[in-house]
């Protein structure tokens, strides 16, 4: 069960952070979770030590958990439109 709430959480993320960072139109549903998943890895690894929390890979589903992971995705995409497009929109 804790794997399908971090599939749907993680693609929520992503949705929310393409939305942030306006590549909407260029991602689907797969891309979305992908982003949000590995966002959230992102934000454990550099955010996480900074805000005293877990990420929603870590179990722990916490608003400031949420908070980290989708701060983690936008920071990936970030990093994609800079490589990508060479400027960060």
């Amino acid at each position: 069960m804790n794997f399908i709430i971090w599939i749907v959480v993680g693609g929520v993320i992503g949705w929310l952070a393409s939305m942030v960072m306006r590549t909407d139109a260029q991602q689907g549903l797969f891309l979305n979770i992908v982003v949000g998943i590995v966002g959230a890895f992102l934000g454990g690894w550099l955010l996480a030590p900074l805000f005293g929390t877990g990420t929603i890979n870590q179990n722990d589903f916490s608003l400031s958990s949420m908070f980290v992971s989708f701060l983690g995705a936008v920071v990936l995409l970030m990093i994609v439109n800079l490589f990508r497009r060479g400027s960060v929109r």
